[in-house]
């Protein structure tokens, strides 16, 4: 079975990102307070990779909140209780730092989520797997060129899965299509009647 799920469409490359090696932690944090709460510019910090995304265009933030709104309706369907986390910044002082697209409890409110996602629409993208896998981060959902990967946390390392280990029942493949979808209303309604139907 593949652990990958497609869906069709061109490619889109909005995003820029910058990779900057050999970065003294004391440096990304000078760099951090300087872009402070701005949402134009990103920065992931990773044994002294530094990263810098900008801008985050219309694009990503589309399909990050197809796929957030797409989940939520899942989850509550299935009636699981769940908390959006958001995008706060994730931190593990003079070693990484990076803030998720996307993040979610399930179940309970807690300190780190349970579910990250990440959005990648230009290449090259520095992962933050490390980070997520030393806070403890059980899954992590990565979309990319029309994609999405889930990578699951077990025995302190993560492995590529064909489906969620938090949501088991979650068809994921029919979630792909409808993150596809140019209008947001309609994927969640079709989302939500093929759910009821069972």
């Amino acid at each position: 079975m593949s652990a990958i799920f497609e869906t069709t469409g061109p490619p889109v490359t909005e995003e820029r990102r910058v990779l900057v090696e050999a970065v003294p932690w004391e440096r990304y944090e000078r760099l951090a307070a300087c872009f402070g709460d701005t949402r134009t510019v990103r920065l992931t910090y990773i044994d002294g990779s530094l990263e810098i995304m900008s801008p985050i265009g219309a694009e990503h933030e589309r399909i990050k909140s197809n796929l957030g709104v797409l989940l939520e309706t899942y989850l509550d369907v299935a009636g699981i209780r769940w908390y959006r986390r958001g995008g706060f910044t994730l931190t593990q002082p003079g070693r990484a730092a990076g803030e998720p697209d996307e993040s979610y409890c399930i179940g309970a409110d807690k300190t780190v989520p349970d579910l990250v996602i990440e959005v990648v629409v230009s290449s090259d993208a520095l992962s933050k797997l490390p980070l997520y896998r030393d806070k403890g981060v059980a899954e992590v959902w990565i979309w990319e060129q029309d994609r999405l990967v889930i990578h699951c946390l077990a025995g302190g390392a993560y492995s590529v899965s064909p489906r969620s280990k938090l949501l088991p029942g979650l068809d994921v493949v029919h979630l792909v299509r409808l993150v596809g979808m140019r209008d947001q209303y309609d994927a969640v309604r079709a989302f939500r009647e093929a759910l009821r139907a069972g």
